[in-house]
């Protein structure tokens, strides 16, 4: 639900997106090293820990509450992510 805002949200503000899920199913539309690498931030929205979150050890991480997500991704999105 949360990555469904999210794209949402994205795509009313022009930016440019792509939302990997973990979950029980675990890994879902991974993002690749070349597509974190280009990327101008890392969008985390989690509650519960990463896995292979060491291929983010480079990337500047905008940290969004899941409620925040969940309530208003737009108004998240545009408060939280670098000018």
């Amino acid at each position: 639900m949360a990555a469904e805002q999210l794209e949402k949200a994205a795509k009313s503000l022009g930016i440019q997106i792509k939302v990997e899920t973990q979950g029980a199913m675990g890994i879902e539309n991974a993002l690749s090293l070349n597509e974190i690498m280009q990327a101008d931030c890392v969008i985390i929205v989690s509650d519960i820990e990463l896995e292979k979150a060491e291929r983010l050890s480079h990337s500047t991480i905008v940290r969004l509450a899941m409620e925040d997500v969940l309530t208003d991704a737009k108004a998240a999105l545009q408060t939280q992510l670098p000018q």
